[in-house]
């Protein structure tokens, strides 16, 4: 069992930045970012593995930075130019699997958090 905390969530203004962070009891493979919007799915939005290799939804490419401290077991999530549309509950997820399949779906994690709100007004 994975534990995971997700801590920096908060309000902001179009166009200011946030970093997210989330702490796991235990290393895993793979871990990601995800988030949900009211009435929406809930959407990949950044995945790394041990091997460092890291995948973005297009919608932010370019402005989310994902990174992980193994040292720490902590995965972080640097957010810029944020926009309206990114206001969403924002997930830390963890998966026991080895491979780099489909890494921003939500059906490959099998570990959550229980998630930090961001908000960002127009």
């Amino acid at each position: 069992q994975v534990q995971l905390v997700e801590s920096g969530g908060g309000s902001v203004q179009a166009g200011e930045s946030l970093r997210l962070s989330c702490a796991a009891s235990h290393s895993t493979d793979r871990m990601g970012w995800f988030r949900q919007a009211p009435g929406k799915e809930r959407e990949g939005v950044a995945a790394i593995n041990s091997d460092n290799r890291i995948a973005y939804a297009d919608s932010v490419k370019g402005r989310f930075t994902v990174s992980k401290d193994n040292a720490k077991n902590t995965l972080y999530l640097q957010m810029n130019s944020l926009k309206p549309e990114d206001a969403a509950m924002y997930y830390c997820a963890a998966s026991t699997e080895l491979d780099w399949i489909w890494p921003l779906s939500v059906r490959k994690y099998n570990f959550w958090g229980q998630g930090t709100q961001v908000t960002v007004s127009s």
